[in-house]
């Protein structure tokens, strides 16, 4: 009887010999497989991936699998499936990323960092409400709401934040 991680290849009857078991076929198939990916993917990590995704999902396809004429072929064409569709993923998402994001414009950008800076010299508070408002365009309103905080508070923290911006940038304006 079969071990249970085991997969007989071809067809069985009684006057029918059983095919190799599916660590047969790793152990004869293996190594061929992964220098065959080697030549299609040039990684040899990403070769042996390839190979023991294929493997798994011949275990997987246990019934399917176990009907193939040449269980090397079918694992070869998985391996270069998987290959092939890893492949397509990575051009769609250089793609995608190459639409989304803008170039850089360096103009401006030492006013940017000091505003950064200035922002991380404000109590959290301060900053929160700051960023809130100006960086998410929302209205007092919603930002009372967000926080939990009356509305009124919004407006302190807001005003207080305010000056504190305008005073630590003209500080760095000074120290310049």
């Amino acid at each position: 009887m079969d071990q249970p991680d085991e997969l007989t290849l071809g067809p069985v009857s009684s006057q029918a010999r059983p095919g190799p078991t599916l660590a047969e076929v790793f152990a004869s198939s293996y190594r061929r497989l992964v220098v065959q990916m080697y030549g299609v993917v040039g990684n040899a990590s990403e070769a042996e991936d390839l190979v023991q995704e294929a493997f798994v999902r011949a275990s997987a396809a246990r019934g399917r699998f176990a009907r193939v004429d040449n269980p090397e072929a079918w694992l070869r064409t998985t391996a270069l499936n998987l290959h092939r569709n890893r492949w397509r993923k990575r051009r769609n998402f250089i793609r995608v990323r190459e639409q989304l994001v803008q170039p850089v414009d360096l103009d401006g950008l030492e006013e940017h960092l000091a505003v950064a800076e200035a922002l991380r010299g404000l109590p959290h508070d301060q900053r929160t409400v700051l960023a809130l408002h100006y960086l998410a365009d929302l209205p007092l309103e919603e930002i009372a709401t967000t926080l939990g905080v009356p509305e009124g508070t919004v407006k302190s923290r807001l005003h207080r934040a305010r000056a504190a911006m305008a005073q630590l940038l003209n500080e760095e304006d000074h120290d310049v």
